[in-house]
């Protein structure tokens, strides 16, 4: 049986980061889907289609990495997926006690469903997509934290959003 993992997040934009937990995921699993979540609780910066063209063209060169969105329960998606674990990146401790409630939570939904928490590279250990955008929003570089195809997007889209240059 193919060990399948489902890397859910906003993505809003991918970062280095992200890519990061893609390329050592990709080295563990036989297949990895990259989900984009559309949280109705967040005000996305990019739409759902924006974030899953922007992820397929980070992974193309990863035949074995798939990218997909949804809406809705994460146990339910996995389920669809015939998929029984979720890959999440911690940056620091700080980010164990939300990710573990999660982990939790989809585990009393799915006793099944397993959570593999990754750690970040050291070199992106301070990288979100929250602070990509607010350096961004105020014309600060942000080339070496996001995939290059990725920096002009951001800063017309910000542009759009907020008029700010």
């Amino acid at each position: 049986m193919a060990k399948v993992v489902v890397y859910p997040g906003s993505f809003d934009p991918v970062t280095k980061g992200h890519l990061d937990i893609i390329e050592r995921a990709n080295n563990v699993f036989d297949k990895v889907i990259v989900s984009v979540f559309n949280n109705p609780r967040k005000r996305p910066l990019f739409d759902m289609e924006e974030r899953v063209k922007m992820l397929k063209q980070v992974v193309k060169e990863y035949d074995s990495v798939e990218v997909d969105c949804f809406t809705g329960l994460l146990t339910t998606y996995l389920k669809q997926k015939e998929a029984k674990v979720i890959v999440r990146g911690l940056r620091a401790v700080s980010d164990f006690e939300s990710e573990f409630q999660m982990a939790s939570m989809n585990k009393k939904l799915d006793a099944d469903i397993e959570t593999i928490f990754m750690m970040t590279s050291t070199e992106y250990a301070y990288l979100s997509s929250s602070m990509i955008k607010e350096v961004a929003s105020f014309e600060g570089c942000v080339r070496d934290l996001v995939p290059e195809f990725i920096v002009d997007r951001l800063f017309e889209k910000l542009k759009e959003r907020d008029h700010l240059f």
